[in-house]
């Protein structure tokens, strides 16, 4: 167990601490205020605290875990050998820089909670972060400051023996449109067959009656590879279904469709199902409270994870519902156009509100790439590269991979060739080394 001490013990200072030495470095720890105390233990210990007690570990604390609310903190980068970081603390401290400060800033999402401008569907975007603007958004960074402090650790104690973590890899699947041409109902096909016949679409046309004649397989269905798949993984995939009402925003067939109805059941006999909360349920408490319901009744069970509809985020209101409907996991936290770690990080971690300076009991999940992203490289090559990238910055401290793909990725549309194959590199990455 690792002791530390420190002048004052704080919600935040007690969160942050859990999360990079319990969750990535699979150390107990725990804390003292008493000088006594900390002298007499005999294992792992450190001081956290403005002055050094003696010569112990020690670090200087930064100010941001003892104060309460938002402030204004200068947040100065700075290299620090193959990565960066900030709130450094001079070379009186046994590492260069306040680790859990800069973890607690990253992962409490402070930057989120301050004025920023919002795109058009309302989000924080990349380019706004400081991970973006500073060059380390495709690094987890809390994961590689956790090792650089247990690499310290180890110098200080030698023969303590540490506990090492496993890489893993967490596939994420959207369904936010079920089928392209099935269960549309009468108004919405003719729509489609009118739009196809005005815009000369003509083998659009006759790929949509062969499909409603069930002579061809509607291209969005590719559900029957993705649970062969599944039954071939040790990873356990998370289908999140939209379930909404059909809006400008979120089209899927109806949940009352019986077809529909089945398809989810028959997924979830496989894998773990989630909700992917439409987009108004994102502002409105009761739509998304409905939509969990729903989405109970139809598998049989409690719902357990989420993800938002166009990744939408707005901190910390959506967590907050989350949390009030008992829905334990969120997987939004990523940007759909960016590949890397909106939250510096590639471990889970709880929610920690700002607000109300709780740690709370949903567990956030980041993503980090999205299908979408790779769309930018032309050649398969070039996205498989961009891929194993990102593996191997997570791999480098054994961390858990959280890819989002959709169920039209793996269509035969000639914008997503090759994605099947990716699919299959990412999973197969939990196995080589």
């Amino acid at each position: 167990m690792l002791l530390v001490y420190t002048h004052k013990i704080t919600p935040r200072l007690n969160y942050i601490f859990k999360q990079v030495c319990t969750r990535i470095l699979h150390i107990p720890v725990s804390f003292t205020t008493q000088v006594e105390e900390f002298i007499a233990h005999d294992s792992l210990k450190m001081s956290y605290s403005a002055q050094q007690l003696g010569n112990e570990f020690h670090i200087k604390s930064h100010s941001i875990l003892f104060e309460q609310g938002l402030a204004n903190n200068d947040i100065h980068v700075q290299n620090w050998e193959e990565t960066k970081c900030f709130f450094y603390n001079g070379e009186k401290s046994s590492i260069p820089f306040d680790v859990f400060a800069a973890s607690f800033y990253l992962l409490s999402r402070y930057e989120e909670y301050m004025p920023h401008v919002k795109d058009n569907y309302g989000r924080f975007t990349a380019k706004d972060s400081l991970a973006f603007k500073h060059g380390f958004l495709e690094q987890p960074v809390v994961d590689i400051w956790a090792y650089k402090f247990r690499k310290a650790l180890q110098i200080k104690f030698p023969d303590f023996q540490f506990e090492e973590r496993v890489y893993r890899v967490k596939p994420v699947i959207d369904v936010p449109m079920a089928y392209y041409f099935r269960q549309k109902g009468l108004m919405r096909t003719i729509g489609g067959t009118m739009n196809d016949v005005f815009r000369l679409k003509l083998k659009q046309l006759y790929q949509r009656y062969l499909v409603l004649l069930r002579f061809k397989r509607d291209p969005y269905d590719t559900y029957k590879w993705i649970i062969n798949m599944q039954k071939h993984s040790n990873s356990k995939f998370l289908i999140c279904f939209l379930i909404g009402d059909y809006t400008t925003y979120d089209k899927n067939i109806s949940i009352n469709k019986k077809e529909f109805v089945s398809l989810i059941k028959s997924v979830a006999d496989y894998c773990n199902v989630g909700l992917k909360a439409s987009f108004f349920a994102l502002a409105d408490f009761n739509i998304l409270k409905s939509e969990k319901l729903n989405m109970e009744t139809t598998i049989n069970t409690s719902l357990v994870a989420s993800r938002n509809s166009f990744s939408k985020l707005n901190l910390p209101h959506l967590y907050r519902n989350l949390i009030d409907l008992e829905i334990k996991e969120d997987y939004t936290m990523g940007y759909i156009s960016h590949i890397g770690f909106r939250a510096g990080t590639c471990t889970p971690f709880l929610f920690y509100d700002l607000d109300y300076e709780i740690q709370t009991p949903l567990l956030v999940n980041t993503f980090h790439l999205m299908d979408y992203a790779l769309l930018r490289h032309a050649s398969l090559l070039d996205k498989k590269q961009t891929l194993e990238k990102i593996i191997l910055q997570i791999k480098k401290v054994n961390g858990t991979f959280t890819p989002v793909f959709h169920n039209y990725s793996f269509s035969d549309d000639p914008r997503w060739f090759g994605f099947k194959e990716l699919f299959t590199f990412a999973l197969n990455s939990e196995h080589e080394n």
